[in-house]
C-alpha cells in the first residue's frame, strides 16, 4: 500500500517528497531499489553516417598511406603531397581514423635499431684481475676552469694502482697512464680486465688498441647506467669528501700536492670498510691476512681479560672479502643466499 502511495506521488513530488508525506525511510527505500533488477535497455541499431567514407574509399586511403612513397611521412604531410599532385583523398582526421583502425597510429618512419647494451659482470678473486677506471674534475683557481683526475682503482684490494693530473681529457693521457700502471703492476697478457664508463677517452681508438695489444679485456658501463662503475664512483666520493677537499684548487702545483696526499692517505692509511677494515695496499700486497690473524690475538687477549664484556659471542677480526663484483649475476647471488 505505502509503495503503491510512493510510486502514484513520485511522479508529482519527486522521491524525497513523496517518501516523507508517508512517513517511509529513505535509506531503506534506495537500498531496496537498488537491489532490485535494472530493466535491460533496448538494444540501440547505429545508423549509418550519410558522410561516411565508403569501404573501398577507406582502403584506397590506407594502400596509399601504407605505400613505398608514403609510409615514412605523417598523414599531413601526406595530405598536402596529395594535394599538390591534385588528389583529395580525405581530410588529415580521417587518414588518422583509418590508421587507428588498423593499429598504426605510431612512429611510422624507419628507425635505427641498435642491440641492448649487455649488462657486464665481472668478478673478481685477487688483486689485478679487474681495474675500474674514471676521470673526475677538478675546480681551478677561476670560474670554468678544470683540472682533471685520472684514476685507476683495483676492484678487489680498493688500491690505487695508477692516477694523474693532467689539465686536459685526452685519450693519449689515458694510454699512458694504463700502459705505466700496467708495466708497474707487472701484470701479465690475458690476466686483467680494465672496466670503464663510455667517455670518449675511454671509449677510444688508441685506448681500444692499447689494450689489445696488452693482451687486457676492455669493459664498458651501459650508456645512462650510473651504478655499472660503483667502485671508481665510490672512490671519488671519499676523495671529495674529505674534510681538506677545497671549493677550488688556487693552481695545479696545489690540485698535484693535495692528489698526492690524499693517494697517499688513500692507499696506505685508510682503513677501508669494504674490505675488512685494512688498507687498500695491505690487501694489494698481501699483507692483510697477517694483519687480521694478530687483530685475532689482541681480541682474544681482550676476551680472556673481561669475557662479561663481550655478551654475544667470542669477538673475530672483520673477514677479508672472496670476491668483488660489479653486477653480481642472479644466480651467484642466489647461491650466497641459499
Amino acid at each position: 500500500m505505502i509503495e503503491e502511495a510512493i510510486g502514484q506521488l513520485t511522479p508529482i513530488v519527486g522521491t524525497t517528497k513523496a517518501l516523507a508525506s508517508v512517513g517511509a525511510d529513505r535509506a531503506t527505500w534506495y537500498r531496496k531499489h537498488r537491489q532490485s533488477p535494472v530493466p535491460e535497455r533496448p538494444e540501440r541499431i547505429a545508423t549509418p553516417q550519410p558522410r561516411a567514407l565508403t569501404p573501398v574509399e577507406r582502403k584506397e586511403i590506407k594502400r596509399t598511406l601504407e605505400s613505398n612513397e608514403f609510409v615514412d611521412e605523417a598523414p599531413a604531410s601526406v595530405y598536402a603531397k596529395l594535394l599538390d599532385q591534385g588528389t583529395y583523398l580525405a581530410s588529415v582526421s580521417t587518414m588518422y581514423r583509418v590508421l587507428h583502425e588498423h593499429d598504426e597510429v605510431r612512429e611510422r618512419r624507419r628507425q635505427a635499431t641498435h642491440p641492448a647494451h649487455k649488462k657486464p659482470e665481472l668478478i673478481a678473486t685477487e688483486p689485478n684481475s679487474v681495474w675500474s677506471w674514471d676521470i673526475t674534475k677538478l675546480h681551478g683557481p677561476e670560474k670554468w676552469t678544470y683540472f682533471y683526475l685520472y684514476v685507476i682503482l683495483d676492484i678487489y684490494s680498493r688500491y690505487a694502482v695508477g692516477w694523474m693530473l693532467a689539465r686536459a681529457e685526452r685519450a693519449e693521457l689515458s694510454k699512458r697512464l694504463i700502459g705505466e700502471s700496467i708495466a708497474k703492476q707487472g701484470v701479465t697478457k690475458d690476466q686483467l680486465t680494465i672496466h670503464s664508463d663510455r667517455g670518449s677517452p675511454m671509449i677510444a681508438k688508441g685506448v681500444a688498441h692499447l689494450l689489445a695489444d696488452l693482451g687486457v679485456t676492455k669493459s664498458l658501463s651501459r650508456p645512462h647506467v650510473s651504478n655499472d662503475n660503483p667502485f671508481s664512483e665510490s672512490q671519488f666520493r671519499t676523495f671529495k669528501y674529505r674534510p681538506d677537499f677545497p671549493d677550488r684548487f688556487g693552481s695545479f702545483e696545489d690540485a698535484q700536492a693535495h692528489c698526492a696526499r690524499f693517494f697517499t692517505w688513500y692507499n696506505d692509511d685508510h682503513r677501508h670498510s669494504g674490505i675488512g677494515l685494512h688498507t687498500p695496499a695491505d690487501v694489494h700486497y698481501g699483507r692483510a691476512e697477517a694483519i687480521r690473524e694478530q687483530r685475532g690475538v689482541v681480541l682474544l687477549d681482550a676476551y680472556a681479560k673481561h669475557p662479561e664484556r663481550f655478551v654475544r659471542k667470542i669477538p673475530s677480526a672483520p673477514a677479508l672479502p672472496a670476491v668483488a663484483w660489479i653486477n653480481q649475476p642472479e644466480e651467484a647471488a642466489n647461491s650466497l643466499n641459499q
